[in-house]
C-alpha cells in the first residue's frame, strides 16, 4: 500500500481573492514607503506565488491592507511554529488601527527583504517589530480618520476610530472603515510625528487573551505543515549523507536501491564548500513516488565514504580537552578590578567546574522542504524560520539571482533555532534541478539527530574569594565550547557567547573576570533555544547555590545579597554607550523576580532533605528577567519526580498574554528535558544517537507535574519571550536535588549521575 496517497492536500488558489484586495480603492500600508514588485509581474514569474497585501496600484508599505468592504489584511512576515508570533504580531497593528479583530484577515509572507528581517530566531519578533507594526496600525487610522473628516468637511481632530469605524465626536455621526478606504487612499501618508498611540488602558488586544488565529485549524488538522505539503508531479527523495561530518562519496553502487518498487533513479549532491553555512551536506539521494519507498532504497545503497578529518573525534576525549582548557587562562570578555590581587590576598576561595554535553534540537516535525525548479528559478515550500536565508542558501547553490527565489512559509512543528538553517531547502532545490520536477525531501527521525546542527558542548570552571560571611570579594569565571562562529569561518576557535550569562552576571562584586577558551568545532553547530545561556546558566547558578551553601546561607536571601543594591549595569562597548539602550541590566528588576517567586513558592516555608527538596535561580537573558523555584522529590534509586515549577517573569510589555504564558510553560518542559536526559555523544567521528530511544527526551511522567507562571505587567520595551523561561530550570533543579539529598550535580545530564549514584 502506497501510504503516501491515503490522503491529498488542497492547494487553494488566492489569484481570484487578490483581485478583491487589490482592486480600485484597496488601501495597503505599512511601516514606511517601500518599492514592491508588481503583483501581475510576481504572477508572472511564479504563479504560485503569494503576494496578499504588500502590491497595490497605491501602497505606502507592506503589512497592512484594507479591502473595500472593511475587511483588514495583515502580514504575517514571522514563522509560525507554536509561539503564536502569527497572531501576536497582527494584534499590535489591529490594536493601533482600532479593527475588529473579527474582520482581520492574516496572510502568511512569502520571503522578501522588502518585510526588513524574517529571521524568527532569538526571541526578538516582537522586540523588533512592535514599533514598526505599531505604527503601520496607527498610520492607517489617522488615514482614515482624516478621509472621513474630509467627507464630512470637519477638523480631522473630531474624528475618532472607534472598533472598525469613524465617529465624529461632536454629532456622533458614524462612518464604516470599508466607506471610506477609497477616501483614505488619497490621503498622503503621514509624518512619524503626526501619529498618535493608544493609551494602554483602552488596550482591547494587546496584553489581553487572544486565542492565535491558527487554532482551528490546528486541532481539526488542516494546518499545513512542512511534512504535509504536496504539489502536483512531486517525487520524494530520502539523502544517504556521510556518518561523519566533512566526508564525501567515493563511490556508489545503486544497483539494488534501483530494484525496489517506486524507486525510480538516484541522484548525487555535491559535498560542501568549506565553510559549511546552511550548505546541503551533500549525498546520494534516492528517488521515489513515495517516501516509504525513498527510505527502503536508500538503505540498499552501497557507498565507500572518503576519510574526514573529524573521524578522530571522540566526544569523552574532547571533553578532556575542554576541561583543562578552562583550568588555563584564556581570551578575557570582562575584567573589573583585580581578581589575581584578590585571590593571592589570603582569602578563603571556593571553585567548581561544571560540563554540559552537546544537545539536538529534537523538534517533533524534522526536517522536510517541497522545491521546484523551472526556467531558471525556484518556487520552494518549507516549514522555515527564515525565508530569507532560504532564497540565500538556494540562490547560492544554484548559481541563480535571489530574486529568483520564492519560499512559501509553513507551520513548523517545532524549529528551537534548526529550520533557521536551510539545508533542507538547498537539498530539494538541487536535487529539483537534476529531476527536472519538483522534490519533496523528507528527513527521518535518524537523519534530524545524526545530521543537526548541534547545540554546543560546554566546559565552565569557576572560582570565587569570599569574605567571613561567604559573600564572594572576586569572581573568576572561563567556558570553553565549539564556537558557533565555525559556520562561517573554519578557523573559528572562540565561542563569543560570553554576553549569554557569563560575562553579563549581575552580581555587585567588586572583582569580575570571566574568560573565553579555544575549542575546535567537529560537527555542524549552531543555536538552540536560548543558545549560550543553556549551559552558562547552568554553570553560574549551580556555583552560586554552592557559595551559598559552604555560607550557610539561605539561597534568596543570599542571592540578593549577591545582586546587591538596585543599579543599572552598562555592559556595552563604549563606542556604543553614546547611543540610548532601552536594555541595560537592571538590577531591580533582577530583584523584584527572584522576591515575587519566593512570596508565589512559599519560599520562606519551604523545608528539604530526605529526597524532598526545592531549588531556586534568577537568570536575565534576551533582556528579560526570569526566576523559577523547581520543588524534586528523589526516591532512593535515582528516580526523580518534578510535583511543582514557579516562575516569575519581567518581559517588559507583553503582546499576547496567553501565547507568553504557554512559552514559559513549555520552557519549563524543555529546560527539565535537557537536564535530566538529553546528550549528543560521538566516536570515530560518529553520532551515536539515532532517536528517541537514545537521545531522549521528558515523558508525561517525567515532565514537571505543575508549572505556575506570573507575567509582571510592564512598560519597558518589549523583551524576549520564547527563549528566557529555559536557562534557569537546570540549575534550580540542580540545586533542588542538591537540597533533597546533598549530592552536588556538577554534570548533565542529571538522570546519568543519579543513576550512578543514588540517594540512600
Amino acid at each position: 500500500m502506497n501510504v503516501d496517497n491515503l490522503y491529498t492536500v488542497r492547494r487553494v488558489s488566492r489569484r481570484g481573492f487578490l483581485g478583491n484586495i487589490f482592486s480600485a480603492g484597496a488601501l495597503v500600508l505599512g511601516a514606511s514607503a517601500l518599492p514592491v514588485t508588481s503583483l501581475l509581474q510576481a504572477q508572472e514569474r511564479f504563479p504560485n506565488a503569494d503576494y496578499p497585501a504588500d502590491s497595490a496600484a497605491w501602497h505606502p508599505g507592506v503589512y497592512l491592507g484594507m479591502q473595500p468592504d472593511g475587511t483588514v489584511i495583515i502580514v504575517a512576515h514571522r514563522s509560525e511554529m507554536g509561539t503564536g508570533i502569527r497572531t501576536s504580531l497582527p494584534m499590535v497593528a489591529a490594536e493601533e488601527l482600532e479593527a475588529d479583530w473579527k474582520r482581520v484577515k492574516i496572510v502568511q509572507a512569502v520571503g522578501n527583504e522588502k518585510y526588513g528581517s524574517q529571521d524568527t530566531d532569538g526571541s526578538k519578533s516582537i522586540r523588533e517589530f512592535y514599533d514598526p507594526l505599531r505604527e503601520a496600525g496607527a498610520t492607517a487610522r489617522l488615514m482614515l480618520e482624516r478621509a472621513a473628516a474630509a467627507q464630512w468637511n470637519v477638523p480631522p481632530a473630531e474624528c475618532q476610530a472607534r472598533n472598525h469605524q469613524i465617529v465624529h465626536t461632536k454629532s456622533n455621526r458614524k462612518v464604516s472603515f470599508g466607506e471610506v478606504v477609497a477616501g483614505a487612499a488619497k490621503q498622503p501618508v503621514p509624518k512619524k510625528e503626526d501619529l498618535t498611540f493608544k493609551p494602554a488602558a483602552d488596550y482591547r488586544y494587546v496584553g489581553k487573551l487572544v486565542p492565535v488565529v491558527d487554532l482551528d485549524d490546528l486541532v481539526t488538522g488542516r494546518g499545513m505543515f512542512g511534512q504535509d505539503m504536496k504539489v502536483p508531479g512531486m517525487v520524494y527523495a530520502s539523502i544517504e549523507r556521510a556518518p561523519v561530518f566533512g566526508g564525501t562519496v567515493k563511490s556508489v553502487d545503486d544497483t539494488d536501491a534501483r530494484k525496489v518498487t517506486g524507486v525510480s533513479r538516484t541522484l548525487t549532491i555535491a559535498p560542501y564548500t568549506p565553510p559549511y553555512g546552511f550548505q546541503a551536506l551533500g549525498g546520494v539521494a534516492v528517488i521515489a513516488d513515495n517516501t516509504w519507498a525513498a527510505m527502503q532504497g536508500r538503505k540498499k545503497l552501497k557507498i565507500e565514504w572518503t576519510q574526514s578529518p573529524h573521524a578522530s573525534y571522540d566526544s569523552a576525549a574532547y571533553r578532556k580537552q575542554l576541561e583543562a582548557t578552562v583550568r588555563q587562562p584564556g581570551k578575557v570578555e570582562r575584567n573589573e578590578g583585580d581578581v589575581d590581587k584578590e585571590f593571592a590576598s589570603g582569602r578563603k576561595f571556593v571553585e567548581a567546574a561544571y560540563y554540559a554535553p552537546q544537545l539536538a534540537h529534537g523538534s517533533m516535525e524534522p526536517p522536510a522542504a517541497v522545491a521546484d525548479f523551472k526556467d531558471g528559478k525556484v518556487t520552494a515550500w518549507a516549514p522555515t524560520q527564515n525565508p530569507q536565508a532560504v532564497q540565500d542558501t538556494v540562490a547560492k547553490a544554484l548559481g541563480i539571482k535571489k530574486e529568483d527565489v520564492i519560499c512559501h512559509v509553513t507551520l513548523l512543528g517545532g524549529g528551537f533555532g534548526r529550520k533557521s538553517k536551510p539545508d533542507f531547502v538547498a537539498e530539494a532545490a538541487l536535487l529539483s534541478k537534476q529531476a527536472g520536477k519538483p522534490v519533496k525531501v523528507v528527513w527521518s527521525r535518524e537523519d534530524d539527530i545524526h545530521f543537526d546542527y548541534f547545540h554546543s558542548v560546554a566546559a565552565m570552571y569557576l572560582k570565587a574569594a569570599v569574605d567571613e560571611k561567604g559573600r564572594p570579594t572576586a569572581w573568576l569565571g572561563r567556558s570553553a565550547y565549539p564556537p558557533i562562529g565555525s559556520q562561517n569561518d573554519v578557523t573559528a576557535r572562540y565561542g563569543g557567547l560570553g554576553m549569554m550569562g557569563w560575562a553579563d552576571v549581575p552580581w555587585e562584586i567588586p572583582h569580575i573576570r570571566t574568560e573565553n577558551g579555544q575549542a575546535e568545532a567537529h560537527t555542524r553547530i549552531g543555536w538552540l533555544r536560548s543558545v549560550g545561556n543553556v549551559f552558562h546558566a547552568y554553570g553560574v547558578h549551580s556555583f552560586v547555590d554552592e557559595l551559598a551553601a559552604q555560607a550557610g546561607r539561605d539561597r534568596v536571601e543570599y542571592l540578593l545579597d549577591l545582586i546587591g543594591k538596585k543599579r543599572v549595569i552598562e555592559l556595552r562597548p563604549e563606542a556604543q554607550r553614546a547611543q540610548p539602550n532601552p536594555y541595560p541590566i537592571d538590577t531591580a528588576r533582577t530583584r523584584r523576580v527572584l522576591e515575587m517567586v519566593a512570596e508565589q513558592s512559599s519560599w520562606a516555608r519551604k523545608k528539604s532533605g530526605n529526597g524532598h527538596g526545592f531549588g531556586v535561580a534568577v537568570h536575565r537573558s534576551f533582556f528579560t528577567y526570569v526566576a523559577t523555584v523547581v520543588e524534586v522529590e528523589v526516591d532512593n534509586k535515582g528516580g526523580i519526580r518534578i510535583p511543582r515549577i514557579d516562575t516569575v517573569v519581567d518581559a517588559g510589555k507583553v503582546v499576547n498574554l496567553d501565547r507568553a504564558k504557554s512559552q514559559f510553560e513549555g520552557a519549563a518542559v524543555f529546560g527539565a528535558s535537557l537536564a535530566l536526559m538529553s546528550e549528543i555523544t560521538a566516536l570515530n567521528g560518529m553520532i551515536q544517537q539515532s532517536n528517541f530511544h537514545q537521545y531522549q527526551v521528558a515523558r508525561i511522567g517525567e515532565a514537571p507535574v505543575q508549572t505556575n507562571v506570573t507575567i509582571l505587567q510592564s512598560d519597558a520595551p518589549p523583551a524576549g519571550i520564547g527563549e528566557p523561561g529555559v536557562p534557569p530550570i537546570a540549575p534550580a533543579l540542580c540545586n533542588a536535588i542538591f537540597a533533597a539529598t546533598g549530592k552536588r550535580i556538577r554534570e548533565l545530564p542529571i538522570k546519568k549521575q543519579l543513576a550512578s549514584q543514588p540517594h540512600v
